[in-house]
């Protein structure tokens, strides 16, 4: 989806084209698996943090063009609504001290945003959903000025024949409202890490990535309030999943194949049966032609990107212009602080490479479907939930985290991370666990204590975050 497309408007004939070109995309990737035609560069990782621009009264400030104009960084680029920023890594091998390079640049990315947005009255802030931010907040006069957005808006309506969206989330309390735009997506931030292996293991780094989910939101919850209701301790999985609430072709528009999707099943050989399930069983929503050669895969990669599993295989390049392939973990909210961030980012990387090492089979141990119940237990209960693993035992997400930071321990260590960089980063993981705490936990205690009133939780956590410490660290 980062790429721009030059129009909001298509014709029968422009999705025709675009389902040949996507057709032959495809079986071209089919020969690459086959032939073993990716390139592998080791490991490799790197991450996507979407933030809120907010102003003087912590309210989302809709200024991201002026901003990015004045920012003139090729880290940042618009999300789908005017007050989020996408900021972006520089790709790190996973070796020595890539956690600590990871963390730098991301602080000297940050403090040019903070700087930035302070030159215009306004400020920033990474969390899962933003506690000021309104249903009204929430309509197109605040959709970021780009075609792609315009487009995505009116194919998803499209798709669900007119049908408004409805938006019913069962948590603490209840919240249901209906939208008739995709809006409410722009409500759900996320920090996004992706993770690059060998061709030979990339499925069982998707499969480990999977069995890792619910752990790793369980860990990272950071989205309990919308609308200034309670509901889940990371409402932004129910948030997005209805935000493009559209199915698969005429017939299954509104049946189990989702757009945003926990999945239906591990993959059993490889990534290529991602790609051949897109083919498959999503319809096409941006015909945008790219005058691109079948090997460049302009076509399947931005398909690909209008299907927002929570765990998605890419295809990238290298500088070279050989192909690569990684995996996007997508369960992760953004905050609640920059260390926060790069220790979440430094247990999955090495969780899920000791998981895909030890695992017998491509398949986890764990079956599916328990995945996903882990996974939306989670989602409901944080650290709370109780969780099933593949011994067969149930216990509580906050236990089986503290075996998995071991398990993440044994996989940064044979990744050749720095032991400074291991002792940092899980350590903070260590001490979350400790405090039994997250982001949501933080934010649930932070209103106990002093009221429900948005603007003064949100600042009190941007305070917090700008101290740089991390959220077990955070006073109430």
């Amino acid at each position: 989806m980062g790429d721009e497309i030059a129009s909001s408007q298509f014709s029968d004939e422009d999705f025709a084209r675009y389902r040949e070109r996507l057709r032959a995309e495809t079986e071209l990737l089919a020969q690459w698996f086959e032939a073993g035609y990716f390139h592998d560069d080791g490991y490799r990782a790197g991450y996507e943090l979407e933030i809120w621009l907010v102003d003087e009264n912590q309210q989302p400030a809709p200024c991201n063009e002026d901003f990015l104009e004045k920012l003139h960084s090729d880290l940042a680029s618009p999300e789908l609504a005017r007050f989020n920023v996408e900021l972006n890594s520089t790709p790190q091998a996973l070796q020595d001290h890539a956690f600590s390079r990871f963390h730098d640049e991301l602080t000297r990315t940050w403090q040019q945003c903070q700087a930035t947005a302070r030159d215009m009255q306004a400020d920033i802030c990474a969390i899962g959903i933003l506690p000021t931010v309104r249903n009204e907040d929430l309509n197109l006069g605040n959709m970021s000025q780009m075609a792609r957005y315009r487009a995505l808006n009116r194919q998803v309506l499209h798709l669900r024949s007119g049908k408004p969206l409805t938006f019913d989330i069962n948590g603490v309390e209840h919240l249901r409202v209906v939208h008739r735009d995709v809006m409410l997506e722009s409500a759900a931030t996320s920090f996004q890490i992706h993770l690059q292996g060998s061709t030979q293991e990339s499925a069982r780094l998707y499969n480990s990535a999977i069995l890792l989910s619910a752990p790793m939101v369980a860990l990272s919850a950071n989205s309990p309030f919308l609308f200034g209701k309670l509901l889940w301790e990371e409402t932004r999985i129910p948030l997005f999943e209805q935000a493009v609430a559209t199915g698969g072709f005429e017939g299954a528009k509104f049946g189990p194949v989702r757009r945003v999707t926990f999945g239906d099943r591990y993959v059993r050989d490889s990534l290529l049966e991602c790609f051949q399930e897109n083919l498959e069983h999503y319809p096409v929503m941006l015909p945008e032609h790219f005058d691109a050669p079948v090997e460049a895969m302009r076509h399947l990669r931005l398909h690909n990107g209008t299907i927002w599993r929570w765990n998605r295989p890419l295809i990238g390049f290298d500088t070279a212009g050989r192909p690569q392939l990684r995996v996007e973990h997508r369960v992760v909210p953004a905050g609640p602080s920059l260390i926060d961030a790069i220790a979440n980012t430094a247990f999955f990387c090495g969780a899920c490479v000791a998981t895909a090492r030890q695992a017998t089979a491509v398949q986890p141990a764990l079956d599916f479907g328990s995945a996903r119940d882990n996974f939306y237990a989670a989602a409901r209960l944080g650290l709370r939930a109780q969780l099933k693993w593949t011994d067969g035992r149930r216990l509580p997400a906050r236990e089986l985290l503290c075996e998995l930071v071991e398990l993440a321990e044994d996989g940064l260590d044979f990744l050749g991370i720095a032991s400074a960089d291991i002792n940092e980063y899980l350590g903070v993981i260590r001490a979350r666990l400790a405090a039994a705490t997250n982001g949501s936990v933080w934010q649930r205690a932070w209103v106990e204590k002093h009221g429900r009133d948005m603007a003064a939780l949100t600042r009190a956590y941007m305070e917090r975050q700008f101290s740089g410490e991390p959220v077990h660290e955070w006073s109430v």
